[in-house]
C-alpha cells in the first residue's frame, strides 16, 4: 500500500479530476482486518492526509470512540447509526476514509463508498466476509465486488493450528448479530468449521 499513499496529490481539493478508490480488507475474525485498516490509516496520516474514521455505533466492546483491534492497536473514530450518517459526516477537505466492522452497516454502505470514491477519497473498509453460519455477510460481498484493491486476511485455527477463514461461535444464540471476541467465538479453518454453535477449544 505503500505506493496508494505516494500516488495522492495533497495539494488537489476533494472536488479534484483524479478518481479515488476503494479498498476492502476482509477476513474472519482474529485475523488482524482493524490492524490492517489501522496501519493504512496511520500511514496516510504521516503522509499529512487528512483523516475520518467510523465505526458502527453497536460495536462497542473495547472502546465508544476508538476502533481496536485484537492485538490492542487503536485508532480515533466516530460512531455512526447507518452509512448515510457516515456519508454526511464526512469533511469536503477530507482525502482518507476509514471504516470498521463493514459487516454491521447497511446495504447503503455500497453506495457511499462509490460516492465518496467518486469524489476523490480513498475508501478503507474492514469487515468480516462471512457470518457465524459461514454465509457471506452483505455489504461485504458487495464492496468487495466493487473494490479496486482488495485484501483477503487469515487467523490461525484453534483447533489445528492451520489458516483460518471462518469465525466459529462458541455459545448457543441463533442471533446473525452477537457483538464479542474471544469469549464467545475461535478462528477455525474449513476442516474444523461447525457452521452452528461448538464447544470452545480446550488445549491439554
Amino acid at each position: 500500500m505503500d505506493e496508494l499513499v505516494a500516488q495522492v496529490n495533497h495539494d488537489e481539493s476533494p472536488t479534484r479530476s483524479s478518481a479515488g478508490w476503494v479498498e476492502v480488507i476482509a477476513g474472519s475474525m482474529f485475523s488482524g482486518k482493524s490492524e490492517e485498516l489501522i496501519r493504512r490509516l496511520r500511514r496516510a496520516k504521516i503522509a499529512r492526509q487528512k483523516v475520518q474514521v467510523f465505526k458502527p455505533e453497536m460495536d462497542s466492546r473495547f472502546s465508544e470512540n476508538q476502533i481496536v483491534s485484537h492485538s490492542e492497536m487503536r485508532h480515533d473514530s466516530a460512531n455512526s447509526r447507518s452509512a448515510a450518517e457516515v456519508l454526511a459526516r464526512v469533511e469536503p477537505d477530507t482525502e482518507v476514509v476509514g471504516i470498521d466492522e463493514g459487516q454491521f452497516f447497511d446495504n447503503e454502505l455500497v453506495n457511499v463508498a462509490n460516492e465518496l470514491a467518486r469524489r476523490g477519497v480513498r475508501v478503507i473498509i474492514a469487515g468480516l466476509d462471512q457470518d457465524y453460519t459461514g454465509k457471506p455477510w452483505e455489504p461485504m460481498p458487495q464492496l468487495l465486488a466493487i473494490a479496486e484493491y482488495i485484501t483477503k486476511t487469515h487467523a490461525i485455527c484453534m483447533k489445528c493450528g492451520q489458516p483460518a477463514n471462518y469465525s466459529q461461535r462458541t455459545f448457543e444464540s441463533e442471533e446473525r448479530v452477537a457483538v464479542g471476541a474471544s469469549d464467545k467465538y475461535e478462528a477455525r479453518c474449513r476442516r474444523c468449521f461447525v457452521p452452528h454453535a461448538d464447544a470452545p477449544t480446550v488445549h491439554v
